[in-house]
């Protein structure tokens, strides 16, 4: 069995499309489709279903799957292991984020101890966080919610209060408090379903009686601010992703503690250099001192 065979298996399971395979791997559909075709001869059994011009893992094939992810996924840390050993004070940290609001900061402080370590961010929804932290493809994941599965590890690293933000000539704009019922007329701004704040903002909003409408879904948290500010509609805001010199008031949500957990996840078996321990601390450093300034000034 070749590992190209693995590589080019693991392609066509996730895409379930030999074209589309073809194409993210830079090879032509008859050479994937003879390569699949070796490894189920060595195998003796097939490992898909052909449906259509779709390609479905039958029983055999996810049972290979997971084996088949395993193997390369401990592979992919022997590279990282040797790399980090070979050039301990250069490297790439991958990472995660559902939400980049405090990620600046927290970059800054690493830049600073590791002024040579390069590192890549994606902004994730917590389904495609999940995938990729199973696939063990991102060091690190900052998280909100948490996230429970054997393999991955998860550290609550702060409690953030999610507050009300409202345009200075909005009618609520003289309060410092709003219980949630009296929004279910407003129109809302806020990211698409799928991401932390988002799902659970609309759990919480259900559980009152009312379902928030909006006006604009998108993917980019930073650019609410800008939308509320605007006067387009109101938003549900982390208290770490205020923008204290926008024209907008955060109002407290009363009678209920409406509040975000925020988890540094990884994989328990992704080899961890030393670099990315030390980013590990100055995640772990920021939110405490954060949970401190918090505390002392009575999470306003």
């Amino acid at each position: 069995m070749e590992l190209l065979q693995l590589q080019y298996f693991l392609a066509v399971a996730r895409l379930e499309h030999v074209t589309e395979a073809a194409r993210s791997l830079h090879v032509t559909q008859s050479s994937l489709s003879r390569t699949i075709q070796r490894l189920e001869e060595d195998l003796g059994v097939s490992l898909f279903d052909r449906v259509g011009r779709k390609l479905e893992l039958n029983e055999f094939g996810r049972r290979f799957l997971r084996r088949a992810e395993r193997a390369l996924f401990e592979l992919e840390q022997g590279k990282l292991e040797l790399s980090e050993l070979s050039s301990p004070d250069h490297g790439r940290l991958e990472l995660g984020v559902t939400s980049a609001s405090v990620l600046h900061h927290i970059l800054r402080e690493f830049r600073k101890k590791r002024p040579n370590i390069q590192f890549h961010v994606q902004m994730l929804t917590t389904q495609e966080m999940i995938s990729l932290l199973e696939r063990g493809e991102v060091d690190y994941c900052l998280s909100s919610p948490p996230v429970k599965r054997d393999d991955i590890e998860s550290q609550i690293v702060f409690i953030d209060p999610i507050l009300v933000a409202v345009p200075m000539g909005h009618r609520l704009a003289d309060r410092s408090s709003v219980s949630l019922i009296e929004l279910k007329d407003e129109w809302f701004v806020g990211v698409k379903a799928g991401y932390g704040t988002r799902d659970l903002m609309d759990e919480v909003c259900r559980s009152v009686g009312f379902v928030p409408r909006f006006v604009y879904e998108g993917d980019e948290p930073a650019r609410l601010v800008n939308l509320v500010e605007a006067e387009i509609g109101i938003a549900f805001i982390p208290s770490t992703a205020r923008n204290e010199r926008a024209q907008i008031k955060y109002l407290q949500v009363e009678t209920h503690e409406v509040v975000r957990e925020i988890a540094l996840l990884w994989h328990k078996s992704r080899y961890i250099s030393p670099a990315a321990l030390e980013f590990r601390g100055v995640v772990l450093d920021y939110f405490q001192e954060l949970s401190k300034q918090t505390f002392e000034s009575g999470g306003q």
